[in-house]
């Protein structure tokens, strides 16, 4: 009876721990939260003490005096009975922990840097007004995420399960807001240098004190990346998370920023030479904080790459991926408006000036897209071929669910056009943005599907076991392949089917072949020869040629 009773309590007893961490620190996170926002409220009446009356707005008072001191002895007792928890090494180890502190972690960080940053950026624009209640809410919380920031280090109570996640949210949220607040008081510097609003210096305060607010966010958001990248150690981690967070914001959000910059600098350069319709400030616009998105995302992208360009594989391979997908939504998207413009031009409603910018605006994302995607996906087909295969699939998958939903959208289209009035605007009006988006997005899986049929067909070749009569000669015993990119999977299907060594060597053009499997161990049948040399792409091309036995070993592997 003991038995079957302590077999049955076995799956109760994680359960209700479970549910009981759940509890106790969705209410600490509460608690914290409330009683960080009490201080805080009392630190700017504190600050404001001398400037306001407190009788000016005493319900404001009593509900931070609530909040402080009834929010805060109960959070104390949450953070007692957590923390008597934490001397046993499984609560430490449990996930429920280290979610709430990555949570808390996060939270106190951006609303401790949020509410400082704004006071000091208004305090530079000349705004003094909410200045010292801004910092009192950002002391508040920076207490909060300073005593986790302890707790992280802590010996024995510090979270095992996710311990890098603090760490490594602190690092983007630094990266993103450095980023972001860089570009923008960039962007004003470069308006002033191109003069695109001189006029706006008339009115209000100087600009330069804009530009200083902005900057105080920017030196903000460079110390936090700096302290979880360097000081917290950031930058040492290999787990699989750091990896993803290295590839998808420092390769991956950076390239956008850099990509979308260019793009618009050059719809500005084409505007400038083939559409002046608009005056010259407004055609210059967009230049001043493009440029900065530019120069910025370009130094974040090439500062990242380094980094994962010295990282283990598949990382590499992942970064490169990363960007070839990139490039390929920027060169499809610039494709589907090139069609969209061509199709304007036949609409009675839009043609002209504004077929010409839709024109302009497609050549600049194909220009900058179109390039770029063909150098980072070249390298990628020699990587990894896994990777590579999953990346294809990710493509085909993503690219049929376009054209479903665009075909939806069509369909509603030509629907709505018969059953409603036909007389604002016709068909081809309706439709032309999605079909020029269909076009583009058909292209892009019908080239990926042939990738995709032609690796795993390279690869079930590779992985089937040989059959009586399958090796083309049996007297063979090298192969001198010379091939593209596909060359590693053509070796792999030639020793799997004759049993030959492959020497591989790849050609200064790696572009694969259209050739099938069969094709090409057909072409090794017939020859009598022990050696020979296969040429193999690019395209259709195919040459199998006999070496001769005495002839000097270049080498097998």
């Amino acid at each position: 009876m003991s038995a079957d009773h302590q077999t049955g309590s076995r799956p109760v007893a994680p359960a209700l721990g479970t549910l009981r961490r759940i509890i106790l620190f969705i209410l600490l996170f509460a608690l914290l939260s409330l009683t960080a926002s009490g201080v805080g409220s009392l630190l700017g009446w504190a600050f404001t003490a001398g400037d306001v009356l407190v009788a000016a707005d005493s319900s404001s008072l009593a509900l931070a005096l609530a909040l402080t001191l009834v929010g805060g002895p109960l959070g104390a007792i949450a953070f007692w009975a957590s923390w008597r928890l934490l001397r046993s090494p499984a609560e430490r180890r449990s996930t429920a922990w280290g979610i709430y502190f990555s949570a808390m972690y996060i939270t106190s960080l951006i609303t401790a840097s949020s509410f400082i940053l704004s006071g000091l950026a208004h305090w530079i624009g000349g705004d003094t007004g909410n200045v010292k209640t801004s910092l009192g809410q950002g002391l508040g919380w920076a207490a909060v995420w300073w005593w986790h920031r302890w707790m992280l280090a802590h010996s024995t109570r510090g979270p095992v399960a996710l311990a890098t996640v603090p760490t490594l949210l602190g690092w983007a949220f630094g990266l993103v807001l450095g980023l972001g607040a860089a570009s923008n008081a960039l962007g004003l510097l470069f308006d002033r240098a191109l003069g695109v609003h001189e006029e706006l210096a008339v009115v209000g305060s100087p600009w330069w004190r804009g530009a200083l607010g902005l900057l105080v966010w920017a030196v903000g958001g460079a110390v936090i990346w700096w302290w979880h990248w360097f000081r917290s150690g950031a930058s040492t981690l290999h787990t699989a998370l750091a990896g993803v967070a290295v590839v998808s914001l420092g390769v991956g959000v950076s390239s956008i920023l850099a990509l979308g910059g260019v793009g618009m600098v050059l719809f500005v350069l084409l505007r400038l030479g083939l559409d002046r319709s608009d005056p010259l400030p407004i055609l210059l616009d967009p230049a001043p904080e493009a440029l900065a998105a530019a120069l910025l995302g370009l130094l974040s992208w090439l500062y990242h790459a380094r980094i994962v360009s010295n990282r283990p594989a598949p990382l590499p391979t992942a970064a490169g991926l990363a960007i070839s997908g990139i490039t390929l939504i920027a060169w499809a998207s610039g494709l589907g408006v090139v069609v969209n413009a061509g199709l304007s031009t036949v609409t009675t409603h839009l043609g002209g000036t504004d077929s010409l910018q839709l024109l302009l605006a497609g050549l600049s994302s194909l220009a900058v897209g179109g390039p770029l995607w063909w150098f980072s996906w070249r390298p990628a087909r020699s990587f990894d071929q896994q990777g590579r295969r999953i990346y294809l699939v990710l493509v085909f998958g993503i690219s049929a669910v376009v054209s479903l939903v665009t075909l939806l959208v069509i369909g509603f289209r030509l629907f709505e056009f018969i059953l409603g009035d036909a007389s604002t605007s016709g068909l081809l009006e309706r439709v032309r943005a999605p079909v020029g988006l269909l076009l583009a997005t058909a292209l892009v899986a019908g080239y990926h599907f042939v990738l995709w049929r032609h690796a795993r067909e390279l690869t079930e070749h590779a992985e089937a076991p040989g059959v009586p009569g399958s090796r083309p000669h049996l007297g063979l015993s090298e192969v001198v392949l010379v091939a593209g990119a596909d060359a590693p999977d053509l070796a792999a299907v030639i020793r799997a089917h004759t049993g030959a060594h492959v020497m591989v060597l790849l050609r200064h053009e790696p572009a694969g072949a259209t050739l099938s499997v069969e094709q090409v161990l057909q072409s090794l049948r017939g020859h009598g020869a022990r050696r020979i040399l296969l040429l193999v792409g690019p395209g259709d091309r195919l040459e199998a040629t006999a070496l001769a036995d005495d002839s000097p070993m270049i080498g097998s592997g």
